[in-house]
């Protein structure tokens, strides 16, 4: 049995990840909440499930229960303004991991984005300059990993698109609209796009994971996680088949056109969205789903997002 410290247990892919963990391990659950109440999973499920009401700015209130953890699970981010964002998800992240003992873990696993990867899995040096605050503090916190003593035990998750939420589990970002997906899709089938993408369903992040904590021996120092690339223009045509929408002829969208709506209509552009369209292609080497590990996928294509999202098409 394990003892793992877990921080964003109540975001979208925390859910998942804890819930998974509970009902499939005995393992020692710790687990680091700003607000119990937002945890949709049934915590009193079995025995040795900790609820620890705090947040990473506290962290040093747990550096003795810190020494004593196998496995530390970090989901936690800020978003928000600069300082704020760097002082968690840069400092506090740090701390927390130079509070572990080196003899007693065994592994960190530490999730950043793969938004700060470029093509070939290194730092894009964009991200760096020009992301979001969110985006610039990912990008800070990985690039000074190497510099800890726990270095050598962090295995670095970079979530690509991500989908998951339902009843008791928040949404993520992305599948907070999914709901309108028929409505989009309606204006969206008569474009084409340039572009290229990876996804995963939260689901499934969390039997990666859990695969992870259970095999420290793999020693993954950089994990992207997400299907094999999919184009802009295959995922229109698969949810229009999925929905029973028919294409006709569709419109190449150009990047010169997107720049000339910008320009005519004097729409405020961040440096990062800006770049993100000239970019394009978010693709990344050697993806990761449970499949590479011999596991089942939950959801392997768009329609099975859909699906699982409660989205009814012509083929349900």
């Amino acid at each position: 049995m394990k003892k793992i410290f877990i921080t964003g247990a109540s975001g979208c892919i925390g859910h998942y990840i804890v819930e998974n963990l509970i009902q499939n391990t005995d393992h020692e659950l710790y687990l680091l909440v700003r607000n119990p109440e937002k945890l949709g999973f049934d915590y009193q499920a079995r025995k040795g499930i900790h609820i620890l009401q705090g947040d990473l700015l506290q962290i040093a209130n747990y550096a003795d229960l810190l020494k004593t953890i196998n496995v530390a699970i970090l989901i936690a981010a800020a978003w928000g303004g600069i300082e704020e964002t760097r002082e968690i998800n840069v400092t506090k992240t740090h701390q927390l991991m130079n509070f572990l003992d080196l003899e007693i873990c065994e592994q960190v696993i530490y999730f950043s984005t793969a938004s700060i990867l470029d093509k070939n899995n290194q730092l894009l040096e964009a991200a760096g300059k020009t992301g979001h605050n969110y985006i610039r503090t990912k990008y800070e916190c990985y690039q000074s990993l190497g510099e800890l003593a726990i270095a050598p035990k962090i295995t670095t998750v970079f979530p690509t698109l991500v989908f998951g939420g339902e009843e008791k589990k928040p949404y993520s970002h992305i599948s907070g609209g999914i709901g309108e997906v028929a409505n989009y899709i309606n204006l969206i089938k008569w474009l084409k796009a340039d572009a290229s993408f990876h996804f995963l369903h939260a689901k499934d992040i969390a039997q990666v994971v859990c695969y992870l904590v259970e095999h420290p021996e793999l020693n993954q120092r950089q994990v992207v996680l997400g299907t094999p690339v999919i184009t802009a223009n295959q995922a229109v045509e698969e949810v229009c088949a999925y929905l029973g929408k028919k294409i006709y002829f569709r419109i190449p969208l150009e990047v010169w056109m997107a720049n000339l709506l910008i320009a005519v209509f004097r729409i405020e552009v961040a440096d990062w969205d800006a770049f993100s369209i000239e970019y394009r292609h978010f693709t990344y080497k050697d993806p990761v789903t449970p499949a590479s590990f011999g596991l089942p996928t939950y959801c392997a294509t768009l329609p099975e997002v859909l699906k699982a999202s409660g989205i009814k098409g012509i083929q349900t």
